[in-house]
């Protein structure tokens, strides 16, 4: 039995869930990996994720390739028919297309044996809480653990057709920023005998600017973003309590522990200042994306000797993945795939140009058909 991919990534984008809660996602992927020849076919679950093994017909190793499953709580306005039906949920992210990728590989290879053992990850709680770290570590992933793994994004901003890649760090190190006030609310008229968040809050959001501009050598990059400011209930009343939700990222990874240790050093001073506290949550954290050297230069004059796409070497991202956490310790790439719509990464009418999965699998089939990885 086939299946056409296009109506495969559709029906997976009607039903985006959060992160560990892809259950409908995960059955739809398991139906059509069941439907392929088992011949040459394993499937085993962990968590909400899929891991197929499609075995080779003359094996020397093993490779992966990864897709991310989840989706973000984005309610969608792109108007196509196959929109998301969980309300509130979109994928916005292109995962979507990435486990479309994927499961165009499982068919081809499912009817075709590779020469290699090719181990299909369809990989849980990407956007968050993190799912490539515990799956990473899993006994299910362990079993058929690959020699070298790749995965790719879809990339908004480049035409359908190209591919941006570049050998060492492609994507940032992240980390999510969570800081909690509690002070002592009051009424408006009164200022002297409350501890106003509000202000705290405000004086944070001011200081923690300065840590990237004055703590940070020019020279490295660095980004700490406030995107959520959340304080008092109502106009005459001093607010006892601010939230702050936001994120860091930096390039390189030894930055990523000297931006925190600036940000409670911040968050010090402004409990002393304020006579209040401050609590931190660093949330979901991701590894950088670092790009093996040896295999994407080989997989750059692969594309581009056999004309499969035109490939662009691009500068590093502050985009952050945690496929990330699979490159520190299985040699690998990730590379952006072209998808050409002009709203960006988690936008509500971001949609990918379908066609950039069949150059997806125009590059990736013979990529691993030939054993390209080889050099």
């Amino acid at each position: 039995m086939t299946w056409d991919v296009y109506e495969a990534r559709r029906a997976l984008h009607q039903i985006p869930e959060p992160g560990f809660r892809e259950f409908e996602t995960q059955k739809l992927v398991l139906s059509y990996l069941q439907a392929l020849p088992q011949d040459h076919l394993e499937i085993r679950t962990w968590e909400t994720g899929v891991i197929a093994l499609v075995k080779g017909h003359s094996p020397k190793r093993r490779v992966g390739w990864r897709a991310d499953m989840d989706g973000l709580p984005v309610a969608e306005e792109t108007g196509v028919p196959y929109a998301s039906r969980h309300e509130g949920m979109m994928h916005a992210c292109g995962h979507d297309v990435h486990m479309a990728v994927a499961l165009g590989l499982a068919q081809h290879f499912a009817h075709n044996p590779p020469p290699d053992d090719l181990v299909l990850v369809f990989q849980p709680a990407e956007e968050g809480p993190g799912g490539a770290q515990p799956m990473l570590a899993s006994e299910a992933f362990q079993a058929v653990r690959p020699e070298m793994i790749f995965a790719l994004h879809v990339q908004p901003d480049m035409a359908v057709g190209e591919i941006g890649i570049r050998p060492g760090v492609l994507f940032a190190n992240t980390s999510e920023l969570f800081i909690d006030l509690v002070g002592q609310g009051g009424h408006a008229a009164y200022p002297h005998r409350a501890n106003d968040m509000v202000v705290a809050g405000a004086h944070l959001v001011t200081a923690l600017q300065t840590i990237v501009a004055r703590n940070v050598d020019p020279l490295d990059s660095a980004v700490i973003t406030v995107g959520r400011l959340e304080s008092g209930t109502k106009m005459n009343i001093i607010a006892e309590r601010a939230r702050l939700e936001g994120t860091i990222r930096a390039l390189n990874a030894a930055t990523m522990p000297h931006l925190k240790n600036r940000i409670e050093a911040v968050a010090a001073g402004i409990e002393r200042m304020f006579n209040c506290q401050a609590e931190i949550d660093y949330g979901a954290n991701y590894y950088q994306v670092y790009n093996d050297e040896r295999l994407t230069r080989g997989f750059m004059r692969f594309v581009e000797e056999a004309g499969l796409a035109q490939v662009q070497e691009v500068p590093p991202a502050m985009t952050g993945e945690d496929f990330g956490y699979f490159l520190r310790e299985i040699p690998g790439f990730l590379f952006w795939l072209g998808a050409a719509t002009p709203y960006g990464l988690h936008h509500a009418k971001m949609l990918p140009d379908e066609r950039c999965i069949d150059v997806a699998l125009r590059v990736l089939i013979p990529y691993f058909a030939e054993r390209r990885y080889e050099g």
